[in-house]
């Protein structure tokens, strides 16, 4: 039976995919993806980056916008994990990304398929900010992705921004490029060295390996485990956050804020009976 995905290749549309690219190792990257619960191929994206390889399934088979799945999944990512979460997605009609880092406000920019800029200049520094790049040569070449070409569409955009990343580090595996859809990028990236299947293996195996990979890093003092008098005010802070935003999914039927939400409320819900349970020495 086709696919949704085949038929809009019949149309001559192209078929939306989508990238997470992670600042971390694979290994901190595999206990937070699974949280996501959808299945999804992990592979390095060069020194101190992971890129996240999903099937696509929320927009295919549910309809959903691409962008509103990945900028929730991004959102679910950086929440739980000390490092941030870009991710990059492209249908028939736009391109864009959207970067999330921890409780801050996600930022993003879209361009239209013909590579009209649909963002706002601040975003972009906001980004670069964020990234750490430099101040005046890597925001000069993203402000020329603000620009007017006409020789440049949406897919030569994102070339555009994945050559800016770069100089942080980030090198995608080979053929592992905007513009593919989901089963294209997923054939790619299937073989890849030391590639990694994530697979939902529910709630208390996630979390438990989630936690174990983020104990360490800064949020470690935050843990409800470490004693310290912050562990309280993030749980209450997750849940409160949460709650509303897992219910905004819901209304939306968008699966992804779902996952944020349910990430948030897990994590603070965890947290509280924690220290409800266990008292200091």
């Amino acid at each position: 039976m086709p696919t949704e995905e085949s038929r809009t290749a019949r149309r001559g549309r192209p078929a939306p995919g989508a990238l997470l690219l992670c600042r971390a190792e694979p290994e901190s990257v595999a206990p937070a993806a699974r949280l996501l619960r959808e299945d999804m191929l992990l592979a390095s994206a060069g020194g101190g980056w992971s890129v996240l390889v999903p099937e696509g399934r929320p927009w295919l088979e549910g309809g959903e916008p691409v962008d509103r799945v990945l900028t929730g999944w991004a959102t679910a990512l950086a929440v739980g994990a000390p490092w941030p979460v870009l991710a990059l997605w492209w249908d028939a009609d736009r391109a864009g990304y959207t970067l999330a880092s921890g409780f801050r406000r996600p930022v993003g920019y879209v361009w239209l398929a013909n590579g009209t800029p649909a963002g706002e200049d601040e975003a972009m520094r906001t980004f670069a900010g964020r990234l750490g790049l430099d101040p005046v040569l890597d925001v000069q070449s993203l402000d020329m992705l603000t620009r007017p070409d006409s020789a440049a569409d949406a897919r030569a955009r994102m070339r555009g921004l994945i050559a800016v990343l770069t100089r942080v580090g980030v090198s995608l595996p080979v053929g592992l490029v905007p513009g593919e859809d989901a089963e294209g990028l997923r054939a790619v990236a299937r073989v890849q060295p030391h590639i990694r299947l994530i697979e939902w293996a529910g709630w208390r195996d996630a979390l438990r390996a989630e936690l174990d990979a983020v104990e360490g890093g800064r949020l470690g003092p935050w843990l409800p485990w470490a004693g310290g008098p912050r562990a309280p005010t993030l749980a209450l802070a997750q849940v409160a956050v949460g709650l509303p935003v897992t219910v905004w999914g819901l209304r939306r039927h968008s699966g992804g804020w779902i996952a944020a939400g349910a990430v948030l409320l897990a994590h603070g819900a965890l947290a509280l009976a924690y220290d409800l349970t266990h008292v200091p020495d």
